[in-house]
Order: structure tokens, then sequence, then C-alpha cells
């Protein structure tokens, strides 16, 4: 099982990369296929929303056919195969389609874990687990920074894309090697999607699942890239080193929320405060827009580090679903959380093309950060009337 789990890390590590590469190809890809901001909001939305698609069809596969079969097909057909045609794009649209099929590839990888994690190891682990299992994908963030701009200036973009293709094939054939599936104990009971939505807790959990990783997924995932380009002329290095920075703030917000439910004996409490402190910090970047390159990084480190709170809403709404609902209702939560993504990328994209160009060249970017601001607003005061739960209850 350790030898088929840290496959899984690996394929989330690539499933990290996909969803945010594209910050810091964007002047490659303007330069030899002419895609723009607008061009690559939407191939990133496309991402998040084919993952968000596939998450009904992964929590049945997980709970009839297993985790083994479900991440290792979809990965070696999304995965190897998208990245594949990425490598060849001539268009905008060969991205855009290249995208979604790496959504598809990625969107299984997670959630098999998780699936594993709920079902071998005792309730109390999941949080740290699921916590452990975003640190080591995050990797992959930060790999699609400043490394990924090395290497497209090294050896080119497309033969990057190669190697990644590559990479997802050889670690989906991994995967249906190395993994097993855990055992599960007989019961009468088959849970159902709708089952999980009568579960009247979730319901104040989703909102905030659902607005407060679009937010970091969207600036991380494209928006840091043109925004630093357009308002302060930076160059791909810089973006890169901007990109970098940001997810080492992301791999050392879900270490440092891992324990805290533990140490104050409060989930909810610990995802309220972390959110608002994102916000805090958004509405600082806001107010702060023009002012240096130094401080937008900053401010987007702190919205990186207080906005992964994923692992932590996960395992509030995980102590929710009874053993038969495990499969469907952690994909049920991803998809709210990747879903999200795919919403704000296609909304921020009509944001910035119809306030380009503008006689204030920041103002597409500040109604973007706006934009995240309001939906934190709404998803936080939805989730103050949540159910608390102890650790120890899950």
């Amino acid at each position: 099982m350790n030898r088929g789990i840290a496959l899984l890390a690996f394929a989330y590590v690539l499933s990290q990369f996909f969803r945010a590469f594209l910050a810091v190809l964007s002047p490659f890809l303007k330069a030899d296929i002419g895609a723009g901001p607008e061009n690559l909001a939407f191939a990133s939305g496309l991402w998040f929303i084919t993952f968000a698609a596939m998450q009904p069809a992964i929590g049945w596969g997980l709970d009839t056919h297993g985790p083994r079969r479900t991440a290792a097909i979809l990965l070696l057909i999304g995965g190897g195969g998208g990245a594949a045609l990425f490598a060849l794009a001539t268009t905008p649209a060969h991205v855009s389609l290249a995208m979604a099929l790496i959504g598809v590839g990625c969107a299984p990888v997670l959630m098999a874990s998780y699936y594993i994690f709920a079902l071998e190891y005792a309730p109390a682990r999941f949080a740290a687990l699921a916590a452990l299992m975003v640190v080591v994908g995050t990797l992959g963030n930060l790999v699609a920074s400043y490394p990924m701009t090395l290497a497209a200036e090294t050896i080119g973009w497309r033969a990057s894309l190669g190697a990644l293709s590559a990479m997802s094939t050889l670690t989906a054939i991994g995967i249906w090697i190395w993994v097993r599936d855990p055992l599960k104990e007989p019961t009468a009971q088959r849970g159902s999607f709708g089952e999980v939505l009568r579960i009247r807790a979730l319901w104040f959990i989703f909102p905030l699942m659902l607005v407060s990783y679009a937010q970091v997924g969207a600036l991380r995932g494209l928006w840091i890239g043109p925004y630093l380009t357009e308002v302060f002329r930076a160059d791909p290095r810089v973006i890169g080193q901007a990109t970098l920075a940001m997810g080492i703030a992301m791999v050392l917000g879900p270490l440092a929320y891992g324990p805290l439910d533990r140490v104050f004996g409060t989930r909810k409490w610990i995802i309220f405060i972390g959110s608002a402190l994102m916000l805090v910090s958004t509405v600082a970047l806001i107010v702060l827009v023009e002012s240096s390159v130094l401080n937008v990084v900053l401010l987007m480190c702190s919205i990186g580090f207080f906005g992964s709170t994923y692992p932590a809403i996960m395992s509030h709404g995980r102590s929710f679903l009874p053993a038969h609902l495990v499969g469907r209702g952690v994909t049920m939560l991803n998809l709210c959380s990747i879903g999200g993504v795919g919403i704000a990328q296609f909304a921020t994209g009509r944001i910035h093309a119809e306030l380009t160009p503008a006689a204030v060249i920041s103002l597409p970017y500040t109604m973007i950060l706006l934009f995240f601001a309001v939906l934190l607003t709404v998803g936080l005061v939805i989730y103050l009337f949540s159910t608390d739960t102890r650790p120890d209850r899950a």
C-alpha cells in the first residue's frame, strides 16, 4: 500500500503542476501561438470544469470499482494523452482541448488517496493524512513556477510537455500495478449523491468550499502571471520567482492548518479565522494593487498561505459522512472546490476581457480581486451557521 500511496502522491504532484503551469507559460504561449490572458483563462477554466464534472463519476467509480482502476485509467488517457496534445498545440483552441483532457486525467488521484485514507486508517488521522497529501502534491505547484520557466527557456515548452506526457503515462501504469483497493465491510446500504445532499450539515460547508480555493487556484494558476506582466512589465523569470514564492506559501499553509484542529479542539473556527485572514489579505491587495512587485508578491503569498484550507474543510465535511458515503461524499466536496475554480476562471476571464484596454492598467485586476473578495465574504457568512466538530468525533 505504501508504494501505491507514493504513486498516487506523485500523480497528485502532476495534478498540482497542471493546474498552475499556465501562469509561467503565458509569455511563451502568447509569442508562439497567440494565446492571450483570456484564452488561457478559458483553458484553465476548462481544466477545472472537466475536473469537477468528473467527480460524480469518480465517486461512483471509487465506491464500485475501487481507486486502482479509477485513477489509473483516467490518468493514462487524460493525463498522458492531454499533455501529448498540448505539446503539439498550434492554436489556443488546441491548448483548451488539451487542458480539458488533462483535467479528466487529474480528477481521480487525490480522491483515490482520500478514499484509501478514509477506509484504511482511523478517522482521527484523516485530517493529518489529507493535509500531508496536499503538502506533497503542492510540490507540483513549486515545479510549475521558476523551474518550469527555466525548462521552457532551455528545452522549450513543447519538449517539457512531452516529458510530462511520458511521466503521466508511466505513473498511471504504476498505479495499476501497485495500488491496492482497500477492503470494505459488507453493508446492505448503497449510497447515492442524493443521500449526501440530504446531510444538512454539509449545506453550510459547500459554499465556502466553492469559493475559498477558487481564489487561490485562479490567482496562482493563471492571474499572477498576466498581472505582473501587464501592471509591472515583469519578465518571465520574475514571474517564475513570484509563482515559486506563492507556491511555497501554499506548501506551508496546510502544514500550519494540519495540527490546529487538535490543538484547539475545533474545526470550524480554525477554518473561519484562516479564511477571514485571506479576505483581509485580498482587500489589502486591492488597496495596494499598483504599489510594487514586492508588495503584490507578499500579499499573494499571504492569500496562498491563509487560503490553504482545503484539507481542513475536507476534514470538516468528512466528519459528517457515514462509511458507505465516503466515496461520493468526498468527491462531492471536491466537486465544489474544483468547480469553483473553473467557474471563477471563466468569470474572471470575462472581467479581464471587458475591461481591457483600460485607462488605468490595473483596473481589470482590481475588479478580479474585488470579485473574489465578495464571493469569499458570502461564503464566510454562510459558514458561520455550520456545525462544529471536534477531531475525536470524526
